[in-house]
């Protein structure tokens, strides 16, 4: 059978299936703050990522591209905190925003989140609380303990009310994991630094208490063992009972020496604590008592992060395999696992009870029975008060409470009963009923609704009709806690709540009879009925059907009300309510027209049958209402015409629902009808709808009828709006029909929509009195020569004069070309344009009467508006031309005038006279036109001349570009003429940049010789002498030299470089030397002519020390070092040593170097200078020089010097130079290389540094100095990171013999580490392997194990791969190498040892069969050691399989008290097998757990007698007593038939075995079994049996015995009826149920008496207790 567990174990996911490295999968790098969210920190390459594992959607993991030292996820949401050094950031991973951010002031060493809104910071001097709400900073809430210090944090606890803090860490002293704890009270602001390893607070209602208490609860590994700690922090509330601290064993297996807790979470539904180890071993313990209920090992692997698993209140980890595992109680289980195996019925009961759990229903039920019989009713009621699941709350307890006799002034145990569960919460239905219908018949109504206020009660339907009679409100509250709809539906209406019928009737989802009800309200109240008949249509579906509804309202001719009834009912106008709508109208047009107009007129409803209606509305004088109704066109015209009956605005509305054709029809109609009446209708529904109707159809309709006054009104209304030229035309027209010539002028003005020839054509046949229209159009559209024309042939020339004075002025010039061309008389032209006042173009009037050659004609005009001071300069244009034209000195007028414009005067002078015309630009600076005019006319004098003067630099890039024909004559006159009549410098200036941006040298040249070199005011002036040397540098390099000889003022270095610039060396170096410039000169030769030899003949020449110093530099950088040298020695100049040495140092000018370096130093003690003078010593080998150097005062760097000199291998010098400056450890590889081994070692000693050590080692094994070697080895092995290199060495040239005998010397030093002994066992395996096991034995502690168990492996060392095994308690491998290599590795005791300390039990199994292959005899003994581990059901299946099952019988006998299925069968199998009869009852008898039908029937068969008597005896246990007796008859066992018929308690069985006896004919046995089943048998049977067989004689006892009983039976019957007659007179006039102490029962179970000893116990059924008879009538037992 399997085994019965209190937990449920699962795993949820293995994070390595979802893509988590396992290297990530750590303490470090994994985070789990509640059962929502695991958050992982990796790296993919150089890249670091977060991965975020939602546990409800695993197979999507979240990756976001984040680098963060830790990363902890929200408990609920997806927000995620990120801490990277000291920031902190609290992302919002939905929303992609960043919530918060704070920058700490210490580094964070821990973090944790402790609610939703809170992150808790631990830092290595104080913990601080961080919330996410609003923008505060960390708050700081206590400082860390000084017992922390060096301790890793773990984990961080708040209680539930954050009054208590807790911070945990752990640390490892003396070969332990020690936990530290410091635990904080902020309202006391003080901590206590207390020893664990893991905590948790948890809040729990202890029994009797009215508040949770606080409790902490923490567990410890100490030295002296383990322990769980359970105590209330602070003062408990008021009024409870303090809880009684407790500390409990924690049981640590012995293969878990080492074993700690780290986790810990408390379950608040089950108020069990969930206890977690270091080796995966998880704890159960009930919260209340301590006790443990139950301990496993889980997992093979560390759980190193917990959380609570609200899923089913239990706990969930990850261990370092990345399953993610949870463990939870097993609510269907732990009771019996608890009564069955831990035996602790009482816990049982307590769990059971607190948690509502199944499984103790029998305790429960044998707990109340004894109580109860005891007469403890108070007790008895407690126990069936907090049974679970309400087993014990049933009507059959309550009708025992009922017959238990209340004692004199005590309260009765039903009172007692009901207080409990008062007190405890509600009470089920049957309960409510038991204790209300008392308290309704005295009247104790405030009870009841106190207890239903309290939720006390189980409301139902009979405890409604219970209370109805007394109060019919307080009973629809039942009825609606009770859900019973009918019920609550016929309250409300009897209570007058209509309006709440159909809400509640909603809400629940019940269907009463609507209309029913509805008729009755009616009745009652109508307005009240109509509320009810609206609030059953005011749901999107009616809950009646409204034409019943409507059917109700008309039965009593409630029209309004109907009506208001349906207004709202149909208000979502449905098409199916089309015949209601209809019916709603159709009632209110035959009796309140107005309501069904107003109806109407909402446009409320669309489905009504509309040409039913409109007949209606027609017939009651509703016009308007018929014609929205009508379709026909034939209705509609008859009703349309009566325009008086309708509202004007409505009609004009109403068009716009016809067809365009009816439009028409009936425009027609209502003009025809009465034109004056409707004529101004007409027009307003026209002007609205003339988009749609066409305006061309109504201005046909309205000219059919001759109504210009309809067409201007209509026209009027639309022209403004209107594009059409027909629109404005017509409107035109009819305008000046009706005499509106106002409006003709004024749409002549603004209208740009009409054909302006159609209308002046019109205008003119329409012959108006004023002609202002028409000169209105004309003016618009320039048909200003026609208007002259019309206007002058029809004699209205004061029209004209009107025109150009009032109407448009500036049409002047217009007017007056058009009266020249009619020859109109020059006196009334010139008399029409003097009283022209207004503004004109005088441009447009010269210009139409030039055309005409008329110009003189305005000459007195010009000169009068000149005389006025007009500066127009139109009128000085005109005048000019005249003066012109005439040759009226025009010289002197364009000279002199300022108003006239030069370029149109100038173009009218270029045919008549080009000097004029030079004059007219010149005047106004026209650059282009005198240009122009200039060229055409070969005037380049002049031009040369203005150019000079005009000083534009753009004119003269103009006029010198390329393209320019002309320009060679002109820079002819510039140079002859104009620039030598000039004595201005800046005309000079601006004509030499001309020239020069022109890019013409040549010319510039030939400009400034004429300037310089002839003798002018300008011959010495500096900037035209450089200009003119570098002209010809640019464009005639073969006059430089002579410009730099004749010339003294010019900027000499300047011009100098320039040259340079150009590749004229020589004409730069004769400048320098002309200004002698030494220093430029020789740096001329050097770098541009490139000749030293020269450069050297002028230094000899100048001896000018820094001439020297260039030379030298230019012959260092020709790599003459000797000659530089020697050039720098000449200028004693030290500057360039740097360059120097590195020159001659590349070159191995050694000797050189050293005088060139005793100069620098006699000018600068530079510690460069004198550390390459110390090399240059060691280079040339004046090792005498040296010492005598540095020995005396220095600033050389002598380190450095002896570094190169090593490296360069110049031992000696470099032995005189470490020794100088004490270096001995370079000193001492400087004598290895020159071979002095021993003066090396002490040099080594001196400088004891590894390197050093290890170079002379090196240099010494090398040698074959082994004594040497091993005395530097011992300075080296005791560094853990050198021993590998320093053993391969060896090993590489095959020294083992010395390596073995270095790190055996080397074992006994101070600083030995593992590394040595780990390496020396290594060593062993490969060398001596006789020498390892020793090793091993000694220093097994000190050796890094999985390092020496590969070599041990390799090496095939089976016996000491074992031992390290062991030691490194990975017992599955060394129990597999025993197997695998017996012969070496196993050893029996060993092996046994091991064996029950392996986590895979599959080993148990292969070690079985080892055992059976290799050593049989002792597998018994195997077999108890695995007992406490084995799975016996397995192990019997692989005995029986194998066939080796009667070797284990020792071990069967052994384990056979576990009951189990499997190990019962096999040993009754194997005593069957043995015939060993006795042996298999005994085993029958003790161990039920087996098949005892299969058993039976194998063994029914069975040839001895024994085993047939036994089946038979198992048929009888599993109540199959008719085969049980059969087969007892079958084998003559008349004593067991005779017994197994009367335990049968079955009639049909013992009369069968009766009537076989006397078959049989055996009287003896017949009268035996009379007495044996004396309760079965039937007398009259018995007596009619043994008349018929004449055996009276043995029937006669019994008979007697039988009639014995009836007469006391009777005799009883008539004392108890006696007695109950009695009582019946006593209890007449008390209460049914209840005694006066009844008015306690609202106090509760207090004060209640205990029942006294000696009452009636309780009739109990088969199997209690003797003296309990058969089980009561009316109780389920």
């Amino acid at each position: 059978m399997a085994q019965i567990l209190p937990i449920r174990f699962q795993e949820h996911l293995q994070l390595q299936n979802v893509g988590i490295n396992a290297a990530n999968i750590g303490f470090s790098t994994l985070t789990m703050e509640s059962d929502k969210f695991i958050c992982v920190r990796e790296k993919v390459g150089d890249t670091a990522q977060v991965v975020i594992i939602d546990m409800n959607d695993t197979a999507n993991p979240i990756r976001r591209p984040i680098s963060a030292d830790s990363a902890i996820m929200n408990p609920t949401s997806k927000v995620i905190a990120l801490k990277a050094a000291k920031t902190l950031q609290i992302f919002n991973i939905e929303m992609k925003s960043k919530m918060k951010a704070h920058t700490m002031t210490e580094d964070v060493t821990f973090w944790k989140w402790i609610n939703v809104n809170t992150v808790a910071l631990a830092t290595d001097v104080a913990v601080y609380h961080w919330s996410m709400e609003g923008d505060s900073q960390p708050l700081k809430m206590f400082d860390r303990h000084s017992s922390l210090t060096g301790c890793q944090i773990i984990n961080y606890r708040v209680d539930a009310n954050q009054k208590w803090l807790l911070l945990i860490g752990i640390s490892a002293q003396q070969n332990r994991v020690v936990g530290a704890m410091q635990l904080y009270s902020v309202e006391r602001k003080v901590s206590q630094p207390i020893e664990g390893h893991a905590a948790a607070f948890a809040q729990f209602k202890m029994p009797g208490n009215a508040q949770q208490s606080t409790l902490f609860c923490f567990g410890v590994r100490g030295a002296q063992g383990g322990k769980l700690h359970l105590i209330e922090v602070g003062q408990p509330p008021q009024g409870n009972q303090p809880f009684q601290k407790k500390a409990v064993d924690v049981f640590f297996p012995p293969e878990a020496q080492n074993d700690f807790p780290v986790a810990m979470q408390v379950s608040s539904k089950h108020d069990v604590i969930y206890l977690i180890t270091k080796y995966g071993y998880v704890h159960l313990y009930d919260l209340e008592t301590g006790t443990c209920i139950y301990m496993n090992r889980i997992s093979g692997d560390t759980i190193f992060v917990t959380a609570p698993y609200e899923a089913t209140a239990g706990i969930i980890g990850v261990n370092r395999k990345g399953q993610v595992l949870s463990v939870t109680v097993e609510e269907e289980t732990i009771i019996q696992y608890i009564t069955n195996t831990l035996q602790n019925p009482d816990l049982a009961l307590r769990i059971a009870s607190r948690n509502n759990l199944p499984g103790a229903e029998d305790l429960f039920v044998r707990k109340f029975n004894n109580l109860f019989q005891s007469g403890q009713y108070s007790e008895a009621a407690k126990v069936a008060a907090g049974a679970p699941k309400g087993i014990l709350r049933t009507p059959q307890t309550i009708q025992r409470f009922q017959q238990c006799p209340a004692q004199t002034g005590q309260t009765s145990p039903l009172l007692q009963y009901f207080g409990i569960l008062l007190d405890q919460g509600q009470l089920n239905k049957y309960e409510s009923l038991e204790l209300c219908r008392p308290v309704l018949q005295q009247g104790r109504k405030q009870l009841l609704e106190k207890w239903l206020k309290e939720d006390k009660l189980e409301c139902s339907e009979e405890l409604g009709d219970l209370v109805k009679n007394a109060d019919p409100t307080l009973a629809l509250s039942v009825y609606l806690r009770a859900n019973v709809p009918n019920k609550v539906i016929q309250c409300f209406a009897e209570t007058g709540q209509f309006q709440k019928i159909v809400l509640y009737a909603k809400k629940v989802g019940f269907t009463p009879d609507y209309i029913f009800l509805l008729r009755n309200i009616m009745r009652i109240n109508p307005d009240q009925g109509t509320q009810f008949a609206q609030m059953l249509v005011q749901d999107e579906e009616p809950l009646a059907d409204i034409n019943q509804i409507v059917d109700v309202f008309m039965e009593t001719n409630m029209i309004q009300q109907c009506t208001a009834f349906l207004l709202d009912a149909l208000k979502n106008n449905r098409p199916g309510e089309a015949a209601l709508q209809t019916r709603l109208l159709e009632m209110n047009l035959m009796h309140a027209p107005q309501v069904a107009d107003a109806i109407l007129g909402n446009q409320m409803f669309t489905h009504y049958d509309r040409a039913h209606i409109a007949q209606l509305c027609e017939k009651a004088g509703l016009l308007q209402r018929a014609l929205e109704h009508y379709t026909d066109l034939y209705d509609i015209k008859r009703a349309v015409v009566h325009t008086h009956l309708l509202n004007p605005e409505w009609l004009v509305n109403y068009f716009g629902s016809l067809s365009v054709e009816d439009s028409l029809e009936c425009l027609k109609a209502m003009l025809t009808a009465n034109i004056r009446q409707n004529l101004q209708v007409c027009v307003q529904i026209a002007t609205k709808y003339h988009e749609q109707l066409s305006t061309t159809a109504l201005v046909e309709i309205f000219e059919s009828f001759k109504s210009f006054e309809g067409l201007f009104y209509f026209l009027g209304s639309i022209v403004n709006f209107s594009q059409d030229s027909d629109v404005h035309f017509k409107y035109i027209q009819a305008a000046c029909k009706t005499g509106q010539i106002k409006e003709v002028e004024r749409i002549c003005r603004e209208s740009s929509c009409y054909d302006p020839e159609r209308v002046k054509n019109f205008l003119k046949e329409a012959k108006l009195t004023d002609q202002l229209p028409l000169i209105i159009v004309c003016d618009r559209f320039d048909f200003v020569h026609d208007l002259v024309l019309y206007l002058y042939r029809n004699n209205l020339q004061k029209y004209i004069e009107i025109y150009v004075q009032k109407v448009n002025p500036s049409r002047l010039a217009v007017v007056i070309g058009g009266l020249l061309d009619v020859d109109c008389s020059e006196d009334v032209i010139k008399q029409l344009i003097m009283v022209v006042k207004g503004q004109f173009s005088t441009d447009e009037l010269v210009a139409e009467v030039e055309k005409r050659n008329r110009l003189k004609l305005l000459l007195p005009w010009l000169e009068t508006r000149i005389h006025d001071g007009e500066t127009e300069p139109a009128t000085h244009n005109a005048l000019a031309k005249i003066y012109i034209d005439s040759n009226n000195n025009p010289e002197r007028f364009l000279r002199e005038n300022q108003f006239y414009d030069s370029k149109v005067v100038g173009k009218y002078c270029e045919k008549r006279d080009p000097h004029l015309a030079c004059v007219a630009y010149e005047r106004g600076q026209c650059d282009y036109e005198l240009i122009s005019v200039c060229n055409e006319n070969s005037l380049f004098k002049s031009e040369a001349r203005y150019l000079v003067r005009r000083r534009d630099v753009e004119l003269w890039a103009h006029v010198l570009r390329d393209e320019n024909e002309y320009k060679r004559q002109l820079i002819d006159q510039v140079v002859q003429t104009a620039l030598s009549e000039t004595q201005d410098p800046e005309d000079i200036s601006v004509t030499v940049k001309a020239f020069m941006t022109a890019d013409l040298p040549n010319e510039l040249i030939e400009l400034l010789e004429k300037i310089v070199l002839d003798s002018s005011v300008f011959s010495d002036h500096r900037n035209l002498q450089n200009l003119l040397i570098l002209t010809a540098i640019k464009a005639d390099r073969s006059r430089v030299m002579e410009y730099i000889n004749r010339l003294d003022n010019y900027d000499a270095p300047d011009i100098a470089n320039i040259a340079i610039g150009s590749e004229l060396y020589e004409e730069a170096f004769a400048i320098f030397k002309k200004f002698e410039v030494n220093t430029s000169a020789i740096q001329v030769l050097i770098e541009h002519v490139n000749n030293l030899d020269r450069a050297y003949e002028f230094a000899e020449r100048c001896n000018d020390p820094a001439v020297w110093s260039q030379l030298a530099r230019a012959q260092l950088t020709a790599s003459l070092v000797k000659e530089a040298i020697d050039s720098y020695i000449k200028a004693d100049d030290p500057s360039q040593y740097m360059e120097v040495t590195e020159v001659a140092s590349r070159n191995e000018n050694w000797e050189d170097l050293v005088k060139y370096l005793q100069m620098a130093r006699k000018k600068a003690r530079e510690t460069f200078i004198e550390t390459e003078l110390i090399y240059a010593y060691c280079k040339t080998n004046r090792l005498a020089d040296l010492e005598e150097f540095i020995s005396g005062p220095n600033h050389a760097n002598i380190t450095q010097v002896a570094d190169r000199c090593f490296d360069n291998q110049m031992y000696e010098a470099a032995k005189l130079l470490y020794n100088n400056v004490s270096n001995f450890a370079r000193l001492a590889i400087t004598l290895v290389h020159l071979g002095e081994y021993q003066g090396a070692v002490d040099g080594a000693r001196k400088a004891n540094s590894t390197r050093t050590w290890k170079e002379v080692c090196f240099a010494c094994v090398n040698n074959e100095e082994f004594r040497l070697a091993q005395m530097c080895g011992l300075h080296i092995v005791v560094h853990a990171d050198e021993l590998e290199e320093l053993i391969n060495y060896y090993q590489d040239r095959g020294y083992f013999e010395e390596l073995i005998s270095l790190l055996e010397a080397a074992l006994g030093l101070e600083r030995a580490h593992m590394g040595m002994f780990t390496e020396l066992a290594i060593l062993y395996s490969k060398y001596k392997p006789e020498k390892m096991r020793e090793h091993l034995e000694l220093f097994w502690s000190r050796v890094n194990i999985p390092k020496v168990l590969r070599a041990a492996e390799q090496a095939h060392l089976w016996s000491e791969l074992v031992f390290l095994y062991d030691k490194y308690e990975e017992y599955d491998n060394a129990i597999i190498t025993m197997m695998i290599h017996p012969s070496e590795a196993w050893r029996e005791n060993h092996f046994k040892d091991v064996i029950t300390k392996v986590a895979n039990i599959e080993l148990y199994y292969k070690a079985m069969q080892f055992y059976i292959d290799f050593k049989p005899l002792l597998l018994n003994d195997l077999l108890l050691v695995l007992t406490p581990r084995l799975d016996h059901t397995r192990a019997v299946n692989f005995f029986l399989k194998s066939g080796h099952i009667a070797l284990v019988k020792p071990y069967l006998r052994a384990v056979q008290s576990h009951n189990n299925k499997a190990i019962n069968e096999a040993l009754n199998n194997m005593l069957i097998d043995e015939e060993d009869y006795q042996g298999l009852r005994a085993s029958i008898d003790a161990f039920d757990n087996f098949d005892n039908i299969a058993l039976a029937q194998k063994m029914e068969k069975h040839e001895l007698i024994e085993f047939r008597r036994i089946a038979a005896y198992l048929y009888k246990g599993n109540n199959r007593w008719k085969q049980s007796v059969d087969l007892c008859k079958k084998d003559r066992l008349f004593k067991d038939a005779m017994q197994y018929a009367s335990e049968s308690r079955m009639i049909d069985i013992a009369e069968e075995l009766i009537a076989w006896f006397l078959d049989e004919k055996n009287f003896e046995c017949f009268a035996a079994c009379l007495f044996q089943c004396y309760d079965l048998l039937r007398p009259d049977v018995i007596l009619e049996l043994s008349w018929r067989h004449n055996i009276m004689d043995f029937a006669m006892p019994y008979m007697i015995q039988v009639m014995r009983e009836y007469t006391t039976k009777v005799d009883k019957l008539e004392q108890s009826e006696a007695v109950r007659s009695e009582e019946e007179q006593h209890a007449e006039a008390a209460p049914i149920v209840f005694g006066e102490p009844q008015l306690m029962l609202t106090a509760g179970p207090t004060g209640m008496m205990a029942p006294q000893p000696g009452m009636m116990g309780y009739p109990g059924a088969p199997g209690y207790p003797a003296g309990m008879g058969g089980p009561m009538p009316g109780y389920g037992m």
